[in-house]
Protein backbone atom coordinates (compact mmCIF):
# COMPACT_ATOMS: atom_id res chain seq x y z
CA UNK A 1 0.00 0.00 0.00
CA UNK A 2 1.64 3.23 -1.20
CA UNK A 3 0.03 5.65 1.21
CA UNK A 4 1.67 8.73 -0.27
CA UNK A 5 -0.02 8.26 -3.65
CA UNK A 6 -3.49 7.36 -2.39
CA UNK A 7 -6.03 10.24 -2.40
CA UNK A 8 -6.73 12.03 0.87
CA UNK A 9 -9.07 14.69 2.24
CA UNK A 10 -7.78 17.27 4.73
CA UNK A 11 -10.11 19.53 6.72
CA UNK A 12 -7.80 21.18 9.27
CA UNK A 13 -4.88 23.13 7.79
CA UNK A 14 -3.84 26.67 8.72
CA UNK A 15 -2.59 28.68 5.77
CA UNK A 16 0.05 30.65 7.66
CA UNK A 17 0.90 27.66 9.83
CA UNK A 18 1.68 25.57 6.76
CA UNK A 19 4.39 28.00 5.59
CA UNK A 20 7.69 26.09 5.23
CA UNK A 21 10.61 27.58 7.21
CA UNK A 22 12.59 28.15 4.01
CA UNK A 23 9.68 30.10 2.55
CA UNK A 24 9.49 32.37 5.59
CA UNK A 25 13.28 32.83 5.65
CA UNK A 26 13.27 33.83 1.99
CA UNK A 27 10.51 36.41 2.52
CA UNK A 28 12.33 37.73 5.60
CA UNK A 29 15.47 38.15 3.49
CA UNK A 30 13.56 39.94 0.74
CA UNK A 31 11.92 42.31 3.22
CA UNK A 32 15.00 42.77 5.42
CA UNK A 33 13.24 41.45 8.53
CA UNK A 34 15.28 39.62 11.16
CA UNK A 35 13.51 36.40 12.18
CA UNK A 36 16.54 34.36 13.19
CA UNK A 37 15.13 33.99 16.71
CA UNK A 38 12.24 31.78 15.56
CA UNK A 39 14.45 29.09 14.01
CA UNK A 40 16.65 26.49 15.68
CA UNK A 41 20.11 25.32 14.60
CA UNK A 42 18.56 22.90 12.11
CA UNK A 43 16.55 25.67 10.48
CA UNK A 44 13.22 24.44 11.86
CA UNK A 45 10.72 26.54 13.78
CA UNK A 46 11.75 26.85 17.42
CA UNK A 47 9.29 26.49 20.33
CA UNK A 48 8.93 24.29 23.41
CA UNK A 49 5.28 24.76 24.43
CA UNK A 50 1.98 25.99 23.07
CA UNK A 51 2.44 29.64 24.03
CA UNK A 52 5.88 29.70 22.40
CA UNK A 53 4.34 28.03 19.36
CA UNK A 54 1.77 30.82 19.08
CA UNK A 55 4.50 33.45 19.45
CA UNK A 56 6.65 31.80 16.77
CA UNK A 57 3.62 31.43 14.49
CA UNK A 58 2.69 35.10 14.77
CA UNK A 59 6.31 36.21 14.38
CA UNK A 60 6.57 34.25 11.12
CA UNK A 61 3.46 36.04 9.87
CA UNK A 62 5.30 39.38 10.06
CA UNK A 63 6.78 38.74 6.60
CA UNK A 64 3.39 37.98 5.04
CA UNK A 65 2.51 41.57 4.20
CA UNK A 66 1.11 41.68 0.68
CA UNK A 67 -1.47 39.72 -1.34
CA UNK A 68 1.37 38.45 -3.53
CA UNK A 69 3.01 36.92 -0.45
CA UNK A 70 -0.16 34.91 0.18
CA UNK A 71 -0.38 33.95 -3.47
CA UNK A 72 3.12 32.48 -3.28
CA UNK A 73 2.37 30.87 0.07
CA UNK A 74 -0.84 29.23 -1.15
CA UNK A 75 0.90 27.76 -4.18
CA UNK A 76 3.76 26.42 -2.05
CA UNK A 77 1.39 24.78 0.42
CA UNK A 78 -0.81 23.17 -2.21
CA UNK A 79 2.22 21.76 -4.01
CA UNK A 80 3.28 20.06 -0.76
CA UNK A 81 -0.24 18.80 -0.07
CA UNK A 82 -0.57 17.38 -3.59
CA UNK A 83 2.79 15.61 -3.20
CA UNK A 84 1.22 13.76 -0.27
CA UNK A 85 -1.91 12.69 -2.12
CA UNK A 86 -4.29 15.38 -0.87
CA UNK A 87 -6.99 15.95 -3.48
CA UNK A 88 -9.21 18.28 -1.44
CA UNK A 89 -8.30 20.60 1.41
CA UNK A 90 -10.14 23.16 3.49
CA UNK A 91 -7.71 25.81 4.69
CA UNK A 92 -8.08 28.24 7.61
CA UNK A 93 -7.40 31.82 6.49
CA UNK A 94 -7.45 34.71 8.95
CA UNK A 95 -8.39 38.29 7.98
CA UNK A 96 -6.28 39.34 10.99
CA UNK A 97 -3.21 38.46 8.93
CA UNK A 98 -4.75 39.47 5.58
CA UNK A 99 -5.41 43.17 5.82
CA UNK A 100 -5.98 43.45 9.56
CA UNK A 101 -9.70 42.79 9.30
CA UNK A 102 -10.32 45.57 6.77
CA UNK A 103 -12.90 44.30 4.30
CA UNK A 104 -11.47 46.01 1.23
CA UNK A 105 -7.97 44.78 1.94
CA UNK A 106 -9.30 41.31 2.78
CA UNK A 107 -10.91 41.05 -0.64
CA UNK A 108 -7.55 41.78 -2.29
CA UNK A 109 -5.76 39.13 -0.23
CA UNK A 110 -8.54 36.63 -0.82
CA UNK A 111 -8.43 37.20 -4.58
CA UNK A 112 -4.71 36.43 -4.60
CA UNK A 113 -5.21 33.27 -2.55
CA UNK A 114 -8.06 32.06 -4.73
CA UNK A 115 -6.07 32.73 -7.89
CA UNK A 116 -3.23 30.57 -6.57
CA UNK A 117 -5.72 27.85 -5.60
CA UNK A 118 -7.24 27.87 -9.08
CA UNK A 119 -3.84 27.52 -10.75
CA UNK A 120 -2.94 24.65 -8.41
CA UNK A 121 -6.18 22.92 -9.35
CA UNK A 122 -5.28 23.16 -13.03
CA UNK A 123 -1.67 22.10 -12.60
CA UNK A 124 -1.86 19.64 -9.69
CA UNK A 125 -5.48 18.47 -9.51
CA UNK A 126 -5.93 19.58 -5.89
CA UNK A 127 -9.10 21.40 -4.80
CA UNK A 128 -8.87 24.06 -2.08
CA UNK A 129 -11.63 25.87 -0.21
CA UNK A 130 -11.29 28.59 2.43
CA UNK A 131 -12.52 28.74 6.02
CA UNK A 132 -12.35 32.30 7.34
CA UNK A 133 -10.93 32.17 10.84
CA UNK A 134 -11.03 34.52 13.79
CA UNK A 135 -8.31 34.33 16.44
CA UNK A 136 -9.66 33.70 19.90
CA UNK A 137 -6.98 35.47 21.94
CA UNK A 138 -7.48 38.64 19.87
CA UNK A 139 -10.93 38.96 21.41
CA UNK A 140 -14.60 39.08 20.32
CA UNK A 141 -14.51 42.60 18.83
CA UNK A 142 -11.77 41.72 16.36
CA UNK A 143 -13.53 38.42 15.69
CA UNK A 144 -16.57 40.43 14.54
CA UNK A 145 -14.42 42.00 11.81
CA UNK A 146 -13.41 38.50 10.68
CA UNK A 147 -17.04 37.37 10.56
CA UNK A 148 -17.98 40.42 8.49
CA UNK A 149 -15.19 39.55 6.08
CA UNK A 150 -16.48 35.98 5.95
CA UNK A 151 -20.12 36.91 5.44
CA UNK A 152 -19.33 39.51 2.76
CA UNK A 153 -17.17 37.12 0.73
CA UNK A 154 -19.11 33.86 1.15
CA UNK A 155 -18.85 32.01 -2.15
CA UNK A 156 -18.00 28.72 -3.77
CA UNK A 157 -14.47 29.31 -2.45
CA UNK A 158 -15.16 30.78 1.01
CA UNK A 159 -17.40 28.13 2.50
CA UNK A 160 -16.81 28.15 6.24
CA UNK A 161 -16.08 30.11 9.39
CA UNK A 162 -14.00 28.96 12.32
CA UNK A 163 -11.94 30.01 15.31
CA UNK A 164 -8.34 29.23 16.22
CA UNK A 165 -5.87 30.65 18.74
CA UNK A 166 -5.49 30.21 22.48
CA UNK A 167 -8.35 28.01 23.69
CA UNK A 168 -7.81 29.06 27.31
CA UNK A 169 -8.72 32.71 26.68
CA UNK A 170 -12.39 33.50 27.33
CA UNK A 171 -15.19 31.12 26.42
CA UNK A 172 -16.68 29.84 23.18
CA UNK A 173 -19.85 31.77 23.96
CA UNK A 174 -17.97 35.07 23.83
CA UNK A 175 -17.95 34.67 20.04
CA UNK A 176 -21.65 33.89 19.50
CA UNK A 177 -22.22 37.09 17.51
CA UNK A 178 -19.53 36.21 14.97
CA UNK A 179 -20.70 32.64 14.53
CA UNK A 180 -24.33 33.68 14.20
CA UNK A 181 -23.38 36.12 11.45
CA UNK A 182 -21.41 33.43 9.60
CA UNK A 183 -24.28 30.98 10.00
CA UNK A 184 -26.75 33.48 8.56
CA UNK A 185 -24.43 33.86 5.57
CA UNK A 186 -24.73 30.13 4.93
CA UNK A 187 -21.19 29.23 5.99
CA UNK A 188 -20.25 25.95 7.66
CA UNK A 189 -19.09 26.31 11.26
CA UNK A 190 -16.12 24.82 13.10
CA UNK A 191 -14.05 25.87 16.12
CA UNK A 192 -10.97 24.73 17.99
CA UNK A 193 -12.27 22.95 21.09
CA UNK A 194 -11.09 20.08 23.22
CA UNK A 195 -7.44 20.58 22.38
CA UNK A 196 -6.45 22.46 25.55
CA UNK A 197 -9.74 23.52 27.12
CA UNK A 198 -10.95 20.10 28.24
CA UNK A 199 -14.29 18.50 27.50
CA UNK A 200 -16.02 21.63 28.80
CA UNK A 201 -14.76 23.63 25.81
CA UNK A 202 -16.40 21.04 23.54
CA UNK A 203 -19.67 21.38 25.42
CA UNK A 204 -19.52 25.18 25.04
CA UNK A 205 -18.82 24.86 21.31
CA UNK A 206 -21.81 22.59 20.72
CA UNK A 207 -24.22 24.59 22.87
CA UNK A 208 -23.15 28.18 22.19
CA UNK A 209 -21.76 28.13 18.65
CA UNK A 210 -23.74 25.23 17.15
CA UNK A 211 -20.80 24.01 15.12
CA UNK A 212 -20.90 20.79 13.11
CA UNK A 213 -17.14 20.21 13.36
CA UNK A 214 -14.59 20.45 16.14
CA UNK A 215 -10.98 21.43 15.57
CA UNK A 216 -9.12 18.67 17.43
CA UNK A 217 -11.92 17.79 19.90
CA UNK A 218 -9.79 15.04 21.42
CA UNK A 219 -10.53 15.85 25.07
CA UNK A 220 -14.12 14.80 24.50
CA UNK A 221 -12.75 11.38 25.42
CA UNK A 222 -13.08 12.39 29.09
CA UNK A 223 -16.88 12.77 28.98
CA UNK A 224 -18.97 9.79 27.87
CA UNK A 225 -22.21 11.80 27.90
CA UNK A 226 -20.65 14.38 25.61
CA UNK A 227 -19.43 11.64 23.29
CA UNK A 228 -23.00 10.35 22.98
CA UNK A 229 -24.25 13.88 22.29
CA UNK A 230 -21.64 14.40 19.59
CA UNK A 231 -22.53 11.08 17.99
CA UNK A 232 -26.23 11.93 18.03
CA UNK A 233 -25.55 15.33 16.44
CA UNK A 234 -23.16 13.81 13.87
CA UNK A 235 -20.33 16.11 14.97
CA UNK A 236 -17.07 15.52 13.12
CA UNK A 237 -13.65 15.74 14.80
CA UNK A 238 -10.76 17.31 12.90
CA UNK A 239 -8.06 15.29 14.67
CA UNK A 240 -4.40 16.25 14.22
CA UNK A 241 -2.37 13.53 16.00
CA UNK A 242 1.12 14.76 15.06
CA UNK A 243 0.29 18.25 16.31
CA UNK A 244 -1.05 16.92 19.62
CA UNK A 245 2.09 14.86 20.26
CA UNK A 246 4.47 17.60 19.15
CA UNK A 247 2.87 20.12 21.51
CA UNK A 248 3.04 17.67 24.42
CA UNK A 249 -0.64 16.98 24.94
CA UNK A 250 0.30 13.30 24.70
CA UNK A 251 3.75 11.86 25.28
CA UNK A 252 3.59 9.70 22.18
CA UNK A 253 1.13 8.54 19.55
CA UNK A 254 0.33 5.29 21.36
CA UNK A 255 -1.21 7.39 24.17
CA UNK A 256 -3.36 9.42 21.78
CA UNK A 257 -7.13 8.70 22.02
CA UNK A 258 -7.80 8.79 18.26
CA UNK A 259 -8.29 5.04 18.04
CA UNK A 260 -10.65 5.04 21.02
CA UNK A 261 -12.57 7.98 19.58
CA UNK A 262 -13.01 6.11 16.32
CA UNK A 263 -14.14 2.92 18.06
CA UNK A 264 -16.66 4.89 20.14
CA UNK A 265 -18.56 5.73 16.96
CA UNK A 266 -17.46 9.36 16.64
CA UNK A 267 -16.86 10.76 13.16
CA UNK A 268 -13.07 11.03 13.09
CA UNK A 269 -10.92 12.64 10.40
CA UNK A 270 -7.15 13.19 10.20
CA UNK A 271 -5.27 16.41 9.37
CA UNK A 272 -1.85 17.99 9.87
CA UNK A 273 -2.78 21.36 11.45
CA UNK A 274 0.51 23.28 10.96
CA UNK A 275 2.68 20.66 9.26
CA UNK A 276 6.14 22.31 9.09
CA UNK A 277 5.90 23.35 12.74
CA UNK A 278 5.27 19.74 13.73
CA UNK A 279 7.47 18.08 11.11
CA UNK A 280 4.58 16.15 9.63
CA UNK A 281 2.71 15.48 6.38
CA UNK A 282 -0.50 13.63 5.59
CA UNK A 283 1.65 10.71 4.47
CA UNK A 284 3.53 10.52 7.75
CA UNK A 285 0.32 10.91 9.75
CA UNK A 286 -1.20 7.93 7.94
CA UNK A 287 1.96 5.85 8.16
CA UNK A 288 2.23 6.49 11.90
CA UNK A 289 -1.41 5.59 12.51
CA UNK A 290 -0.95 2.38 10.53
CA UNK A 291 2.19 1.46 12.49
CA UNK A 292 0.90 2.33 15.98
CA UNK A 293 -2.78 1.35 15.76
CA UNK A 294 -2.62 -1.17 12.91
CA UNK A 295 -5.05 0.86 10.82
CA UNK A 296 -5.79 -0.77 7.47
CA UNK A 297 -7.23 0.49 4.20
CA UNK A 298 -10.80 0.10 5.43
CA UNK A 299 -10.17 2.56 8.26
CA UNK A 300 -8.34 5.03 6.05
CA UNK A 301 -11.20 4.83 3.58
CA UNK A 302 -13.67 5.48 6.42
CA UNK A 303 -11.90 8.57 7.77
CA UNK A 304 -11.75 10.03 4.28
CA UNK A 305 -15.45 9.31 3.77
CA UNK A 306 -16.09 11.03 7.12
CA UNK A 307 -14.13 14.04 5.92
CA UNK A 308 -16.07 14.28 2.68
CA UNK A 309 -19.45 14.11 4.42
CA UNK A 310 -18.30 16.81 6.88
CA UNK A 311 -16.77 19.08 4.25
CA UNK A 312 -18.43 22.44 3.75
CA UNK A 313 -18.41 22.21 -0.05
CA UNK A 314 -21.44 21.45 -2.21
CA UNK A 315 -22.99 18.04 -2.76
CA UNK A 316 -21.78 17.78 -6.35
CA UNK A 317 -18.19 18.23 -5.21
CA UNK A 318 -18.69 15.65 -2.46
CA UNK A 319 -19.93 13.03 -4.94
CA UNK A 320 -16.83 13.53 -7.08
CA UNK A 321 -14.57 13.15 -4.06
CA UNK A 322 -16.42 10.09 -2.79
CA UNK A 323 -16.00 8.37 -6.13
CA UNK A 324 -12.25 8.99 -6.07
CA UNK A 325 -11.87 7.81 -2.47
CA UNK A 326 -14.07 4.74 -2.85
CA UNK A 327 -12.29 3.57 -5.98
CA UNK A 328 -8.78 4.13 -4.61
CA UNK A 329 -9.02 3.04 -0.96
CA UNK A 330 -10.13 -0.48 -1.76
CA UNK A 331 -8.27 -3.64 -0.90
CA UNK A 332 -6.99 -5.66 -3.82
Amino acid sequence: MNIRKLPKIELHLHLEGAAPPNFIRQLAFEKNIDLTQIFNANGDYCFSNFNEFLATYEAACQVLKEPEDFHRLTRSILEKSAENGVIYTEVFISPDFCGGGDLTAWKEYLAAIEEAANSAKEDLGIEMRGIVTCIRHNGPSIAKKASICAAETASNFVIGFGMGGDELVGTQGDFTYSFNMADEAGLGLTTHAGEWGGAESVRQALQDLRVTRLGHGIQIIDDTNLIREAIDKKITLEVCPGSNVSLGIFENLSMHPINSLLKSGLLVTVSTDDPPFFNTTMTSEYNNLRDVFDWDEDIFKLINQNAIHAAFCGEEQKLILLERINSAWTKT
